[in-house]
């Protein structure tokens, strides 16, 4: 454990409710996982704090899930002014404006079948991939649908709260 994520670690620990539930509502957005986090505070090790994310999401329901997937924008569509969003959707960034089209149209079709944004783990990937995933995943079931969204879920959810506790 470096010594910032243990600075963090303590830091989160000691934060008081409130504040507590606003740093973990930036990293998911939906509220039964925020607030089973809280209630296994203090935790040990950063270890220990993913642990209890991965726990707590596999908890979610499917109103839970929905929840948190309104808390993020649509793939190549990052919200304005969210640094955190175009950070992990950097892979869009620089693809062409036919690759932007493509995952619009992809987003919506995607929307359309199943009432919610489409849900990746963006960080590392390129637009190509991202795309592919889409293409991949769009002729799944809704409630294959929903459990892939709940391991993306987890995986952000991780990135997210390891760069809470590197903030301190």
């Amino acid at each position: 454990m470096t010594s910032t994520s243990a600075s963090g670690l303590a830091r989160f620990n000691a934060l008081e409710e409130t504040a507590a539930l606003a740093e973990l509502h930036e990293a998911c957005a939906a509220t039964a996982w925020a607030r089973q986090l809280i209630s296994a505070r203090p935790f040990t090790t950063p270890e220990d704090l993913y642990a209890a994310s991965d726990a707590a999401m596999a908890e979610l329901t499917a109103a839970d899930l929905a929840e948190a997937m309104a808390g993020h924008p649509p793939i190549g569509r990052p919200k304005p002014g969210d640094p955190t969003s175009s950070r992990e959707q950097a892979g869009m960034a620089g693809a062409s404006e036919d690759l932007k089209a493509e995952m619009l149209e992809l987003n919506l079709a995607y929307q359309e079948k199943f009432g919610h944004v489409f849900l990746i783990c963006a960080t590392g990937r390129t637009g190509e991939q991202m795309r592919d995933a889409v293409k991949e995943r769009i002729g799944n079931s809704p409630e294959q649908e929903r459990e892939i969204v709940r391991t993306e879920l987890g995986k952000i959810n991780r990135i997210r709260l390891a760069r809470l506790l590197d903030a301190a």
